[in-house]
């Protein structure tokens, strides 16, 4: 069975359906254990560190590690290994230092979201941190939202040729089952299992392919004399290697990740959950590369693969090298990787829009029952998903340009006020404000006007200049009594 032909077979649909119906029987299963808002949102800060290492991993790997690497490796070689270096140095470091430190404090301060621990953290009795952080999240995760619904219906259209907007209300309603009956709790223990369903088919699949290709010898010798520079990986441009290991900059500031250390029941296990995550992480990632090389060798011209496009180089190998059972769970791979993004991100923006701006905002923190605050929560979930939907359906080409920008901006604006607020007491609210609105402006305008002349990721100048706006501001507006944040 080569090519596509594998993908019609109703054996491989069979497995596929197994790896999406799972889900749904863990929110089933979890549904008892979700019975307030705590739970809903951050699994009452009561998840093991295994739970916690890989659904960190798990989902914030989505497409990008199984598709866009795969394919950034075929068309960029082995230089593509140092996109994978840097955010898995950087989320090593993070889990024991700002994981740690930011999963206390937000205990201490009694916060659900990221933007509760900013207002209690400085006081912020005008909800400017808040309403500024409230946007930038809802918009962009929303549209990364949309983008991971995007690219899970044009791969299972591509896989099982089903139309796109059938795979797409498929995508979406599988989600919103588990997450609405489970929330996090469902989420988390789901993240684990496409972890494993991941690493499974990023390290068989790269393993049969050097086998059949004849080894490591023969892939290396079939790649130089298509070009050296597949082999070489400080083949990259400074720019482009700079970029690469800049992306890891971008992880303190993504609330679906910084949620997991948030959820753990003891922090001083992150440093446990450290060893898994980078252990999973290096895996992952490596096999992702070596999967694109593969398709390099194996098919080098680009126009040989469906739509011309090298992110389906998992997809062609697959379908040649397996048979159905093992292409099913493959494929079920590549949803897993979008599915566990995509969960995680609905929920920071129903926990953004019910927490953040309803409850702390509209309602001015009167108190609401607990069972109002939860049924709340799930139709929240419900309408971001269908909005997100919509999204993905008519907007193709914005989303996936403000994907891009989501990752920058985010890790600009809101991973410098993390970091600021938990390792300087002299940070302030208008500090913070200040490093929120540069950060994304400069990811915007770098993004426009700057990218293509410098070669440079616009996160690594952006993260900068944020963090120099809140130092800068927070020196000029600080107090006596300000000093309000954990001991540095």
């Amino acid at each position: 069975m080569t090519g596509f032909d594998a993908l019609s077979h109703p054996l491989a649909l069979l497995i596929f359906g197994l790896t999406l119906i799972l889900p749904i029987l863990v929110g089933f299963l979890t549904m008892r254990r979700t019975k307030n808002q705590s739970d809903f949102f951050i699994g009452g800060r009561a998840m093991n560190r295994v739970v916690v290492a890989l659904s960190a991993v798990s989902s914030g790997r989505s497409s990008w590690l199984v598709l866009g690497v795969s394919g950034m490796a075929y068309t960029l070689g082995a230089g593509a290994v140092w996109a994978v270096a840097g955010y898995t140095l950087a989320e090593m470091i993070l889990f024991v230092t700002v994981g740690r430190r930011l999963r206390e404090e937000t205990e201490r301060l009694n916060s659900l979201t990221l933007l509760d621990y900013f207002e209690s953290r400085f006081r912020d009795s005008r909800h400017l941190i808040r309403i500024t952080g409230a946007a930038i999240i809802g918009i962009f995760i929303t549209a990364y939202v949309a983008a991971q619904l995007n690219a899970g219906a044009r791969s299972l259209g591509t896989a099982f040729d089903i139309g796109f907007p059938f795979a797409l209300a498929l995508s979406v309603l599988l989600i919103l089952i588990y997450m609405v009956l489970g929330g996090f709790i469902a989420v988390a223990y789901n993240d684990v299992i496409r972890a494993g369903i991941m690493v499974f088919g990023l390290l068989i699949f790269p393993a049969v392919g050097l086998i059949r290709i004849g080894g490591p010898g023969a892939l290396a010798g079939t790649l130089s004399a298509l070009d050296p520079r597949m082999i070489d990986p400080f083949s990259l441009g400074a720019g482009a290697l700079i970029g690469f290991l800049g992306i890891g900059l971008g992880s303190p500031g993504q609330p679906h990740i910084l949620v997991r250390y948030m959820a753990i029941d003891d922090p001083r296990r992150l440093t446990h959950s450290a060893a898994i995550g980078t252990l999973w992480n290096v895996l992952m990632g490596l096999g992702a590369v070596m999967i694109g090389l593969l398709g390099r060798a194996s098919i080098p011209d680009v126009r040989d693969l469906p739509g011309g496009d090298p992110e389906m180089v998992y997809l062609v190998l697959s379908s040649a090298y397996f048979g159905p059972v093992l292409f099913g769970l493959l494929a079920g791979g590549i949803f897993a990787a979008i599915l566990s993004t995509a969960d995680s991100q609905l929920l920071v923006v129903a926990s953004t829009f019910v927490r953040d701006v309803y409850e702390k905002i509209w309602k001015k923190g009167a108190g609401i029952p607990e069972p109002d605050r939860l049924r709340l929560s799930r139709r929240v979930v419900l309408m971001s998903g269908l909005l997100s939907m919509i999204l993905a359906c008519f907007a193709k080409d914005i989303i996936f340009w403000l994907v891009l920008f989501a990752w920058g901006g985010l890790g600009a604006s809101i991973g410098t006020a993390v970091i600021f607020s938990l390792y300087w007491k002299g940070t302030t609210r208008l500090g913070v404000f200040a490093g929120m609105i540069t950060g994304t402006a400069v990811t915007l305008v770098w993004r426009l006007w700057l990218k293509t002349p410098t070669g440079i990721y616009e996160l690594i100048p952006a993260f900068f200049l944020s963090a120099l706006s809140i130092l800068l501001v927070s020196r000029l507006t600080r107090h006596p009594g300000d000093e309000t944040g954990p001991d540095v």
